[in-house]
């Protein structure tokens, strides 16, 4: 975490107000840094501008790994390291190896998608996150704006916030 970041931090009491004032906010050309919500705000994700996640090719790439690593693995096993013939039949029977390729599959998929959302979200257990105002994990809807990415003023953000409905406007230093 990057030390001697300085951000205004307004403050909203409802949901409707916070959307109508990220749209002032973006609208008066301010780069919004976050908004923090109690709850998920449906709407949100649109109007702060973010793209779709890309997280599932990530899933897709990691299920065909292991779908590729499972039949390789059975194929070795079953065909080179330990050939069986079972019942006069091949000792490659692949569809017998459906149930556990997709077992496979689902587990790479899903411990890829955990792994890949960590790195993302920057999630680490050493790591100390910035807390903007600790009332946006209780009732209160958060948006933080960092005055180094921003050429307005403090005093100029201070009015656009307050414009925008903000009950309360602090400003914080990490």
């Amino acid at each position: 975490m990057e030390s001697g970041k300085n951000f205004i931090v307004g403050i909203f009491d409802d949901e409707s107000v916070l959307l109508s004032a990220v749209k002032k906010v973006r609208g008066s050309d301010v780069k919004i840094h976050e908004c923090y919500t109690p709850y998920p705000v449906h709407g949100l994700d649109d109007e702060l501008g973010y793209k779709r996640s890309r997280i599932s090719i990530a899933a897709f790439m990691f299920g065909i790994t292991g779908t590729c690593l499972a039949f390789l693995m059975m194929i070795y096993m079953m065909g080179i390291d330990w050939p069986m013939i079972i019942g006069g039949k091949d000792h490659i029977a692949i569809p017998s190896f459906v149930p556990v390729g997709f077992e496979v599959t689902v587990l790479l998929s899903a411990l890829g998608m955990v792994g890949t959302f960590f790195v993302i979200s920057n999630l680490k257990p050493y790591g100390k996150p910035r807390i903007y105002d600790i009332r946006s994990t209780d009732d209160k809807h958060v948006m933080a704006i960092d005055l180094a990415k921003n050429s307005k003023s403090s005093d100029e953000l201070n009015a656009i916030l307050k414009d925008s409905g903000a009950v309360e406007i602090n400003e914080k230093k990490f």
